[in-house]
């Protein structure tokens, strides 16, 4: 068995559901010091992170991940204890193996093997690890970026080990992603008997024509690396219970994902504008939890495309789509930030699992990234 998988399966037997470390930081410290890496562990109310680097001038790369994963589920429904894992039929299994502590293996390996190689390599490598990525996200990498920010410490480059692959590692890099910008819609009616309508004032009506606008309404035309802004609603809430009652309110839960076409302030202004034009009594709760980001080309760019093309013989593509990362707080301190990791088709389900040999594929790619960013 290689190293990535050997540590892979060390901290894929960490029960580390968020916020929970159970010890894989432990691990990873352990092993980036014994290569001379300085640590700095940083725990923020109920969440363990830390910052490692090596190196004492130039150019900082980082790569950037987190230790924490989702809860199982039913863990009689896992073929395999999903924190015993196992390879079979040439797959890891376990909770974490794509999502992502099959990165976390592969990022620290390729630098134990740069640097028995490289002792006196260009540059700084550094390591940005949180165990808040799949919960809140409020006390993880956000916390550790104003943390490096006050410092006056900037990164560079930064790679995330997020399973940006779709159906081969390495054949997606995603080098961007969408803003999500999310609001509560509460508006105010008049609660009634539905025999008497007249008594009173249907709020789920009255919300209804201005909610059909907004899922109508085109927000932007996208760009060459961003898909139009969406606009959904997730959930509708309203009324009693009882199917003689007209409810007094309703909540309307909804989302933009959206891109660099157009401002968080501008969709606010816009949703607003219309909520206001249908004549509704309302007000809405808005939370961002990310802004778009892009690394459209530059040095990072390009030093992961060369790695992928050597170890797989093929270009990848570059990639906006998806969901959010923690790489959406790293992009505006100004580091180049790219995605990169294995297949996504199994994470956050029953019987996760990931390619054994992927892992060391990868394992090589970001090796061959530290060789084209640092290599002496």
């Amino acid at each position: 068995m290689t190293p990535t998988l050997e540590l892979a399966r060390d901290l894929i037997s960490r029960r580390s559901v968020t916020p929970e470390d159970a010890g894989c930081q432990d691990l990873m410290i352990q092993r980036l010091e014994a290569i001379g890496f300085t640590v700095e562990r940083l725990r923020f109310a109920e969440v363990d992170n830390f910052w490692a680097t090596r190196g004492s001038s130039g150019p900082l790369l980082a790569f950037a991940g987190h230790t924490d994963v989702v809860p199982t589920g039913p863990e009689s429904q896992w073929q395999h204890p999903p924190f015993e894992p196992i390879v079979k039929d040439g797959m890891l299994y376990g909770r974490g193996a794509a999502d992502m502590k099959g990165s976390l293996a592969a990022m620290l390996v390729a630098c134990e093997n740069f640097v028995s190689t490289h002792p006196n390599h260009k540059g700084r490598i550094g390591f940005l690890i949180t165990s808040d990525e799949e919960g809140p996200s409020i006390n993880g990498t956000v916390k550790v970026v104003e943390w490096l920010e006050a410092k006056g410490e900037k990164v560079d480059w930064c790679i995330v080990g997020e399973p940006s692959s779709t159906e081969r590692v390495g054949d997606v890099i995603k080098n961007g992603r969408r803003g999500s910008l999310g609001g509560i819609l509460t508006v105010k009616g008049v609660q009634g008997h539905v025999a008497y309508p007249h008594l009173a004032d249907n709020p789920i009506h009255r919300a209804a024509p201005a909610l059909a606008e907004l899922t109508a309404h085109q927000w932007d035309q996208g760009n060459d690396f961003f898909p139009a802004t969406s606009f959904q609603i997730s959930n509708i809430n309203g009324g009693t219970g009882a199917t003689n009652v007209i409810p007094g309110s309703v909540e309307v839960v909804f989302n933009f994902r959206f891109s660099t076409e157009v401002t968080e302030a501008e969709l606010r202004e816009r949703t607003e504008a219309i909520f206001t034009s249908h004549e509704l009594d309302y007000q809405i709760d808005w939370k961002l939890s990310g802004q778009p980001f892009l690394t459209a080309e530059g040095d990072l760019v390009e030093a992961v495309v060369r790695a992928v093309e050597k170890e797989t013989g093929r270009k990848p593509v570059l990639s906006t789509a998806g969901g959010t990362s923690d790489g959406r707080f790293i992009a505006p301190t100004g580091a180049q930030v790219v995605e990169l990791g294995p297949v996504n088709d199994t994470i956050h389900k029953v019987d996760e699992c990931v390619c054994a040999e992927d892992l060391n594929r990868l394992t090589e790619m970001y090796r061959s990234t530290l060789e084209n960013l640092l290599g002496a």
